[in-house]
């Protein structure tokens, strides 16, 4: 009986760490997806800053 109860808390504890990997990994996509939105957004900065200084230039 202690064998079965020392392979019950074994199981518990590799499942915990499987979880605990899982929710690393749920994390670590998540903060490359909000990297991702950012580059976005100062992709489209650039390009809206440019194309005014494209106008500007050609105004001139």
């Amino acid at each position: 009986m202690p064998d079965l109860i020392h392979e019950m808390v074994n199981d518990r504890i590799q499942t915990l760490h499987r979880e605990a990997a899982e929710l690393r990994l749920v994390e670590r996509v998540r903060r490359v997806q909000r990297a991702r939105a950012e580059v976005q957004r100062a992709r489209a900065k650039v390009k809206q800053a440019h194309d005014r200084l494209e106008a500007l230039t050609r105004l001139s």
